[in-house]
């Protein structure tokens, strides 16, 4: 009778050290894409940490503490997932947080093109973290950010787009600058 945790004979024994993942983003805002690429990436790792970029190049619309509570909240119900903020490099996060792969979302070929080459960046920074590709559901993949909060901040209809919190969200962030401009 082979020892537990063993496959056969000659077989070597199964890694007990948990499959982690990163998800990394500005997440501004946080989508129904990015909830369906968080929920296959929790199917496929033991643990998968989104990490909220600070992101000092862009103007966000949401302050990172607000983004990080969206997406905290978003993901609640997913015990495997949980959310930081990060500032740096990526890889440097992975490797702070024993992390094996980075989970990438793509629509579209642009997207790879971009992916593929950042992919390749970090391979040569990190050669032991995989970049993993994931596809949204299809009827998500002409989602991003920047025209959901375009779309929002025209008055249009964004809740097939975002969770019914984040559509708030951008309704009331829209509204305190109507006040405030």
């Amino acid at each position: 009778m082979p020892l537990q945790g063993t496959q056969g004979h000659n077989s070597p024994m199964p890694s007990t050290k948990p499959r982690t993942a990163v998800y990394s983003g500005t997440f501004d805002p946080f989508t129904l894409g990015h909830d369906d690429v968080v929920r296959r990436a929790a199917g496929l790792f033991d643990q998968v940490i989104i990490a909220v970029a600070a992101a000092h190049h862009k103007k966000t619309m949401f302050t990172l503490q607000a983004r990080v509570e969206q997406v905290r909240r978003a993901t609640a119900h997913l015990p495997q997932v949980s959310v930081l903020p990060f500032d740096g490099l990526i890889m440097d996060f992975c490797a702070a947080h024993k992390a094996s792969a980075v989970v990438r979302g793509i629509r579209n070929m642009t997207d790879f093109d971009y992916e593929a080459q950042m992919a390749a960046m970090n391979r040569k920074l990190r050669p032991g973290v995989e970049t993993v590709f994931l596809l949204p559901e299809a009827s998500l993949q002409c989602i991003s950010s920047t025209l959901v909060r375009e779309i929002s901040k025209l008055g249009g209809d964004v809740s097939q787009m975002v969770s019914p919190e984040v559509a708030a969200s951008l309704k009331a962030a829209h509204a305190a600058a109507g006040k405030g401009g």
